[in-house]
């Protein structure tokens, strides 16, 4: 068996590689399958809007509603605010449906056999450490920039940088929490990427090693993929949101205070936060 799977000439790459250039911009195998999942994005989300406008009900749309309301029922229960909510929403849901929708394109049957000059053509973007590391870092920039208009800037600064004279322990959680906003995006950028690179690996090698028996196989295999596309997608929509409540409330008592520069570790966002790691 071990000198079997040696043998094997897989082409696994854990950089996104070069289809072609224009005007010395390189075209990746992961652009270019994330172009075409966008673009499968913004037509299922306009044909649903479409059908619910005209009245109009079919399984599909009846499914995607059911999703799209079940995120907007996570969303108001993680962010208390409910101006903040609505405001969070689009880049909440976008994410999720661009994750997912990507994710599962490395699913398709056929992985690495359409190839352009020896270069695989299908590569999910959720496998491509820019794309995940980009979405992270638009997350925590909004993250800071709702906290900069809820809590004013230095307020926001209040949370990571206090008197070390008067309350040390205060200070030395301050600086915690700012190492945590950075360790926060880092995990979100290389847990994507992790899981979507692992899960297009696993396919590839299940069908070479199974070769004949692999129509049998990958079946059981593409639908474990499929339902950890929909958690991955589900966990970074999730984090989004816990992130931002972090950043913008604390409670007092039973009462939440938007306008609090304290970032108390008894806050509720908090408490989700880890239920949810």
């Amino acid at each position: 068996m071990i000198s079997n799977f040696a043998a094997l000439d897989l082409h696994i790459s854990i950089a996104s590689e070069p289809l072609f250039h224009i005007g010395g911009f390189p075209v990746t195998n992961a652009l270019l399958t994330g172009i075409v999942g966008v673009l499968i994005t913004v037509a299922i989300l306009f044909y649903v809007a479409g059908k619910v406008k005209r009245g109009g009900y079919n399984r599909f749309v009846g499914l995607v509603q059911w999703v799209f309301e079940g995120l907007l029922a996570q969303i108001d229960g993680v962010i208390p605010d409910k101006k903040l909510a609505r405001r969070i929403t689009p880049l909440a849901v976008t994410i999720f449906f661009v994750v997912l929708i990507n994710y599962w394109l490395s699913v398709i049957p056929g992985l690495e056999s359409i190839k352009w000059n020896g270069v695989p053509v299908l590569r999910s973007l959720t496998a491509d450490l820019n794309f995940t590391l980009g979405l992270a870092i638009i997350t925590v920039v909004t993250v800071q920039l709702y906290a900069i208009k809820y809590l004013t800037a230095l307020g926001n600064l209040g949370r990571y940088f206090r008197n070390p004279f008067k309350d040390f322990v205060a200070s030395f959680e301050g600086i915690l929490e700012l190492i945590g906003e950075v360790s926060r995006g880092t995990a979100l950028a290389l847990r994507l990427f992790g899981n979507a690179f692992a899960g297009e690996v696993l396919l590839i090698v299940i069908a070479a090693l199974t070769s004949y028996a692999a129509s049998v196989t990958l079946p059981f295999f593409m639908a474990f993929e499929l339902f950890i596309g929909f958690i991955q997608a589900y966990v970074f929509f999730i984090l989004t949101l816990i992130f931002t409540s972090l950043a913008v409330t604390h409670e007092h008592g039973d009462e939440p205070n938007i306008t609090s520069t304290d970032h108390s570790s008894a806050d509720t966002a908090k408490k989700t936060a880890v239920q949810t790691e």
